[in-house]
């Protein structure tokens, strides 16, 4: 199966179809949300076209290089469409509404970033939800507003008060992906590393761990580490066997 359009995508807002987004930069993950029935796979730039070629059938939106955020327009624009030539249905930019008015002038579907912005967290005091006030939920919704209007068919709303982020999904035509801003949006967006439990860092309160593969690395590593230690590892059916014959001529020649 294709990947969904545009169209599709923005007509599950309509239908109040949930999406699913998954961000990754691992190709067999991105295989594995194919298979899972994953909506969107969210990328960086440089890995895209593995994790286009692993997950052919899933809506894709990579980053647009970071270079292009001190570039000029014309940069982000040659970069998106080079994301677009090698299948991208879509990109990510977050350095201003202008470069994202450009990108979308050109037709190429663009998401935006609104609410705690890890690029630009010094703004804000640092690493915080972005919304508990009157007046920052106003001005999360005129930002909305902004990318719609410059013709974003989505933004990411990141950490934001969930009865604010279904408030402003309600009155809003593109689509607002929710990162730990609640159940009120178009889609829900969550790191596949922070899915599977596979790293070692800090796990961000939003972020809910359906399994844990870090500390079942660390006990398989563990088992592997004790079974060589008392000579179960590795066992026959994990080696190479040579005939006796030869075998001995071989250790003839060595003498």
């Amino acid at each position: 199966m294709p990947p969904m359009t545009v169209k599709e995508l923005l007509a599950c807002k309509a239908a109040r179809r949930k999406l699913t987004m998954i961000a990754t930069n691992d190709p067999d993950e991105a295989h594995a949300c194919e298979l899972a029935g994953i909506d969107i796979i969210a990328s960086g730039a440089q890995v895209f076209p593995q994790l286009r070629a692993a997950a052919p059938g899933c809506f894709t939106r990579p980053a647009v290089h970071r270079p292009t955020y001190k570039a000029s327009n014309e940069d982000a624009i040659r970069s998106a469409f080079s994301l677009m030539e090698q299948g991208a249905d879509s990109v990510y930019m977050c350095p201003g509404i202008d470069r994202i008015r450009a990108v979308a002038q050109m037709k190429i579907p663009v998401f935006g970033h609104v609410g705690m912005v890890p690029d630009n967290q010094t703004w804000i005091g640092g690493f915080r939800a972005v919304g508990k006030t009157a007046d920052e939920a106003l001005m999360i919704y005129r930002e909305v507003l902004e990318l719609q209007d410059a013709g974003a068919i989505g933004v990411e709303m990141e950490v934001v008060p969930d009865r604010i982020a279904a408030a402003i999904a309600e009155r809003v035509e593109i689509c607002v992906i929710s990162l730990g801003s609640g159940p009120g949006c178009d889609a829900e967006c969550l790191f596949a590393c922070d899915i599977l439990g596979s790293h070692n860092q800090h796990y961000p309160r939003h972020a809910r761990k359906y399994r844990n593969l870090y500390e079942e690395s660390v006990s398989a590593f563990k088992e592997y580490r004790e079974e060589v230690a008392n000579g179960a590892f590795p066992s026959p059916e994990y080696t190479v066997e040579i005939r006796k014959d030869e075998f001995e001529k071989f250790m003839d020649h060595l003498g």
